[in-house]
């Protein structure tokens, strides 16, 4: 099977729609090692969890199949080769990022991932947008990340603990009701107990090294505390991660700017496996500019396997400790109405950060003004940029009404951008 799950990873691209679909049809419709009823059940069940849900269907599947080292086998080699190939682009992308012609690349590339980032609203707000109140659960979400500083963590808590009150008293409201739990296998607490201590301890063992080693002042301890806090809300995948991302990564810790935030994104978007790569681009980054006592490289590689591990082990956890729990959590009616309060909310932040990247994409100076809890993007429409309205035009009207496949659209975009930047139109 090592060469089946090293094959998937190297050939998983598109995000995660697409990556689902190669995982269903290598192990339903050709090997038939799972049946389909098995494998959507599998599916509805990585998906309530945070994190990168098809690289934990993989590691489900891995663990189904060959235990827990197979299922350790399927989660590292679905993540490996697009790892590696981020960790190249990186030290590429510091080497020869401000060179004319990778920025023209760079553009081409961003006005095709905000087609992406439409798309990924469209196909979770099918599943989120039951009833009224997700659709205004959706609406708040939006307006509280674009006009506020409230974070997105904040967000989610308070929607799952709002739904999680609420839902007795209404519960027509979430459409959710109490199912029977009769059925259900009873649990060994003990043993799950154990084996969650056990995944908590090596989840955090490599911060526990560089506290000791570098101490907690250091950037690389601050870089891998933030990634295991965003892995634990990483609900609706990397385009809800980018808001926390923005908020925290660019804005409070000034790792690296909004447009190098956009680069990664499209570099994520580019290589094969989970989108949420993206994270480690920004840990490559954040410890690049902060490495003493290293060397900048050798910092800046550590921080990106620091990200990878903290970002990746915890499906690791949630899969091997946590797989009782998940029918349990979908038959408590007030936990099922709380997950469903919190993809809504995934839906206003995804929509959120689309009008933050089509911002930092249409125009080049981007400004914000904040007043107390308020916060309001100001854009210069001197720097505004019709060449990104028009190429981003197109990729829209080749990925939807065309419908031509994703590594079709990014490379005419990515030729198209560099055209541009030759004839100096950007």
């Amino acid at each position: 099977m090592v060469k089946t799950w090293f094959k998937i990873g190297c050939l998983s691209f598109g995000g995660a729609a697409a990556q689902i679909a190669l995982l269903h049809r290598e192990f339903v419709e050709e090997r038939r090692l799972i049946d389909e009823r098995s494998f959507l059940h599998a599916l509805n069940l990585c998906m309530l969890l945070p994190g990168p849900e098809a690289q934990q269907l993989a590691t489900y599947l891995g663990w189904r199949f060959s235990g827990v080292r197979g299922g350790l086998l399927a989660g590292i080699l679905f993540v490996l080769p697009g790892a590696l190939v981020m960790l190249g682009l990186s030290v590429l992308y510091v080497y020869l990022g401000t060179h004319p012609s990778v920025v023209s690349l760079f553009f081409g590339l961003k006005c095709a991932v905000l087609s992406l980032i439409i798309h990924a609203v469209m196909r979770i707000a099918k599943r989120a947008f039951t009833n009224k109140i997700s659709f205004l659960f959706a609406f708040l979400a939006f307006l509280a990340m674009a006009l506020t500083k409230i974070p997105f963590p904040i967000l989610i808590l308070t929607a799952a603990l709002l739904a999680y009150f609420i839902n007795p008293i209404w519960p027509s409201l979430f459409g959710v009701r109490e199912t029977s739990s009769h059925s259900l296998e009873p649990i060994n607490w003990i043993a799950l107990s154990r084996r969650s201590l056990l995944w908590l301890v090596i989840w955090f063992s490599p911060l526990i090294v560089i506290a000791l080693s570098l101490g907690v002042e250091h950037r690389l301890f601050d870089i891998g505390l933030f990634f295991a806090k965003l892995a634990s809300l990483s609900f609706g995948g990397a385009y809800a991660l980018l808001a926390w991302l923005a908020q925290t990564a660019v804005e409070t810790k000034s790792w690296l700017s909004s447009f190098e935030m956009a680069d990664g994104l499209g570099l994520a978007e580019t290589t094969p496996g989970p989108t949420i790569l993206v994270t480690q681009f920004v840990g490559f980054l954040a410890a690049y500019r902060a490495a003493d006592p290293l060397s900048p490289l050798f910092a800046a590689i550590l921080g990106s396997l620091l990200t990878l591990w903290m970002t990746f082990a915890p499906s690791f956890l949630f899969i091997f400790a946590g797989a009782p729990l998940f029918e349990r959590i979908k038959a408590n009616h007030r936990l099922a109405a709380s997950l469903q309060a919190i993809t809504a909310i995934v839906v206003g932040v995804i929509a959120w950060v689309g009008l933050w990247f089509a911002l930092h994409l249409f125009f080049s100076a981007v400004t914000t003004y904040e007043t107390g809890f308020v916060r309001i993007p100001l854009v210069s429409w001197a720097s505004f940029q019709l060449e990104a309205v028009l190429l981003s035009a197109f990729a829209a009207l080749m990925f939807f009404l065309l419908r031509w496949p994703l590594w079709a659209v990014l490379m005419i975009t990515i030729f198209a951008g560099w055209g541009l930047g030759y004839m100096g139109l950007i």
